[in-house]
């Protein structure tokens, strides 16, 4: 069944619905959008890349502490449900992309796979924008990087190996959590970890370069589990990982403080005040290099087990959101491949 519709107050809107009796259901409902332009541009040195693309706005994973749940409200949606069931989809990203791609002065510069929402999210699987991009990138060798939870990458694992044998590619698997149950409670729609770690497995099979994100992490939910995570990952191919605190933004506060609640209610207090701990009284920080590590002894603590584990697998220990993958390759010269699709 659907959930009940849930969001907080629009910072936008003058006026906030507050339902009497059972409010309505959250149905999915999908807008499709005419994009203007395919590549967003980063400016903030601590998170990896400088491009990215986003096909879809709002994200059907669920995740409760989803940092891109702040900005639905400039679409005029909630942060809640809406984020989950209010899908804004860019259907011409592909075309768009590829024009910007074919300019002379394009410099085959790496682009991130998404900055905002999963990029591999269920309606994927109908629109298949994601796979058109990379298909793009393939085509006008250019290099990506791509973070994910969602099982469906391993549908393009065709295109992937291209562009790694072309460019470059990498694909991390964000695993928070070891546990499925666990998993479920704060990210309910996504692909459980079991299937994330298998996905994983797969795609270093078909010798691509995989990394774990143990993204984010949840003091007092989920510190617990890195050892297992990255043993997991490591024994699943990845040959490197990365780490991001939980970082809470306007009303992302308030959606994962309530998840916690009905989910975890005896360690909710707890969880919450080692995050603002970790964050010095806040629940986020947007300053250049906060978004990514915290404060305090129990930060240290956490930074020292996932090192030592790093060391003792043989991961290598990466910095920033979506690194630059491992392996480069000049690109060939000659006249750019056709696209076709």
């Amino acid at each position: 069944m659907p959930r009940p519709s849930d969001n907080p107050p629009n910072r936008f809107e003058e006026a906030h619905i507050d339902w009497e009796g059972e409010p309505p259901p959250a149905d999915l409902r999908v807008h499709e959008e005419v994009a203007k332009s395919a590549l967003s541009e980063n400016k903030s040195p601590d998170v990896g890349f400088r491009w990215s693309v986003n096909p879809y706005r709002g994200c059907f994973h669920g995740c409760a502490y989803c940092y891109a749940r702040a900005t639905h409200p400039y679409l005029g949606f909630g942060a809640g449900t809406d984020f989950e069931r209010q899908i804004v989809v860019k259907v011409n990203v592909a075309d768009r992309l590829q024009a910007r791609l074919r300019k002379k002065s394009w410099k085959q510069e790496l682009i991130a796979f998404s900055g905002n929402t999963d990029c591999y999210q269920p309606i994927e699987a109908h629109y298949q924008l994601t796979r058109r991009c990379l298909e793009v990138c393939a085509a006008y060798q250019t290099p990506v990087t791509i973070i994910t939870k969602g099982k469906l990458v391993r549908r393009d694992v065709d295109v992937l190996q291209t562009l790694h044998r072309s460019s470059a590619c990498r694909v991390t698997l964000s695993i928070p959590f070891a546990n499925d149950e666990h998993a479920r409670a704060i990210e309910p729609f996504a692909s459980p970890p079991s299937k994330r770690f298998e996905t994983l497995r797969i795609l270093s099979e078909a010798g691509l370069d995989t990394a774990v994100a143990v993204a984010p992490i949840i003091p007092g939910l989920n510190d617990d589990q890195i050892p297992e995570i990255l043993t997991r990952a490591r024994d699943a191919g990845a040959s490197s990982a990365f780490k991001i605190l939980l970082r809470l933004p306007m009303e992302v506060g308030p959606v994962f403080s309530a998840r916690v609640a009905d989910a975890f209610p005896l360690r909710h207090t707890k969880i919450m005040s080692a995050v603002r701990d970790m964050r010095r009284g806040r629940e986020s920080d947007a300053r250049f290099g906060a978004r990514m590590v915290g404060h305090g002894p129990r930060w240290a603590m956490i930074e020292k087990l996932f090192s030592v584990h790093c060391d003792r697998l043989g991961l290598e220990h990466l910095t920033g959101e979506a690194p630059e993958p491992a392996k480069r390759h000049e690109p060939r010269q000659g006249p750019q491949l056709p696209l076709l699709f």
